[in-house]
Formats: structure tokens, C-alpha cells, sequence
């Protein structure tokens, strides 16, 4: 099926997270990109242990890894800050691993919208990522201002990016230009209008 909407986008920063004590990661030029995630990256791995974000599973149990990659937008996080009345918000504060820029809305772009990178790397969403009190404490200690550690989630809601989980392995950079390829959507709600049916194929 071909994508409702094309968007390009390009990257402005990607990061590594390699201490598994710290949520903070670290710029890096490029970034090899696995079926496990991103090389070096402590979220890597196809399976990972559920935790307060899995209610349906008890906590440690091992389920499939689709949350390999964490992408937020420079505009959503200069809206953030402004939120919070700081100057910045960086990337590496939250545990971001990838920051692109010119993609309108990225927070809200659905489940199942490819990121597909010059290099051959080809991300899907799995959906948002929701702002929480670990993110702000690491803000607040990032930024030398304990008040941000609260502020934080509120103002970051529905800015806060996504996760993604990879599709196609390759390189990423900084500057590279990233396609969003947004599938077309449709409304499910239980008893609702079944669709109907396609028109047949005339024959030539």
C-alpha cells in the first residue's frame, strides 16, 4: 500500500546512550543502525523486560523490543522549553537517539509511519513516548534547575517524541535527510460501517 503523505525531514543530531545508569545520552557524527537498534545503545537488543509501561505483562517479563529508538523534534522541544521557561531543552537530556528537525507534528505521526534514511536505515514508529518523572529528574540535573524535574512532563506532553524499532538496517548522520512516509489511516470504532467494496478492475 503506498503512503497517505510524504514529509522530509532532516537530522540535526544523533546519540547514544552506553552507561545503562544514566538516561542521558551522548552526539555522535553517525550511528550504525541493527536489527538490534542503534550500535552501543543500552535500549538495543530485539527483546527486552516489561516494565511500568506494559501493564498487560507482570514486570520482567521478556517481550519483543519496539521501543529500540527514541526520536523527538527540535521544534516540539524548543515548544517544551518554552513551556518550561528555560532557554533549552536538549535532546540528550531525555535519552533521545535521534533529533530531526522540518517534520511538523512528529509526536503526533501514527504507529506504522516509516523513517526512511539515505543510508538504507528504514525505522517504523511503534507510537508516542510519553513524558515522565525520570526524564525531568534527569533534566533538572542536566540543567542545574531541580524545579524542572515537575514541570517537565506536563509541558512536555504530546511533545515528547517517539519510539521506533528498526526495519532495515544502515547508517544514519547528522545532516542526512529522513523521508516520513505516513500510511493512510482509517477511524475503528466497534459496529461501525463496514467499508465498502472496491469497484472491479475494468479489463484493458
Amino acid at each position: 500500500m503506498k503512503p497517505e503523505c510524504r514529509l522530509t525531514g532532516r537530522v540535526v543530531e544523533t546519540l547514544i546512550g552506553a552507561d545503562p545508569a544514566s538516561l542521558v545520552t551522548s552526539p555522535r557524527e553517525h550511528v550504525r543502525v541493527t536489527f538490534d537498534g542503534f550500535e552501543g545503545d543500552r535500549h538495543g537488543g530485539r527483546t527486552r523486560l516489561a516494565n511500568a509501561r506494559d501493564p498487560r505483562y507482570p514486570r520482567g517479563t521478556e517481550i519483543r523490543n519496539d521501543r529500540q529508538v527514541t526520536v523527538v523534534s527540535a521544534e516540539e522541544l524548543e515548544e517544551a522549553a518554552r513551556r518550561m521557561g528555560v532557554s533549552e531543552l536538549r535532546a540528550a537530556w531525555i535519552g533521545a537517539n535521534l533529533l530531526l528537525a522540518g517534520v511538523p507534528r512528529l509526536t503526533g505521526l501514527p504507529p506504522g509511519t516509516r523513517l526512511v534514511f539515505p543510508r538504507e536505515a528504514v525505522l517504523v514508529v511503534r507510537g508516542e513516548n510519553l513524558p515522565c518523572r525520570s526524564a525531568g529528574d534527569a533534566v533538572a540535573a542536566e540543567s542545574g534547575r531541580p524545579e524542572l524535574a515537575s514541570r517537565f512532563p506536563r509541558a512536555a506532553l504530546h511533545l515528547r517524541g517517539l519510539v521506533a524499532c528498526v526495519e532495515r538496517p544502515g547508517l544514519i548522520g547528522v545532516g542526512d535527510a529522513v523521508r516520513v512516509e505516513v500510511p493512510a489511516q482509517r477511524t475503528w470504532a466497534p459496529g461501525g460501517p463496514v467499508p465498502p467494496t472496491a469497484p472491479a478492475a475494468r479489463r484493458a
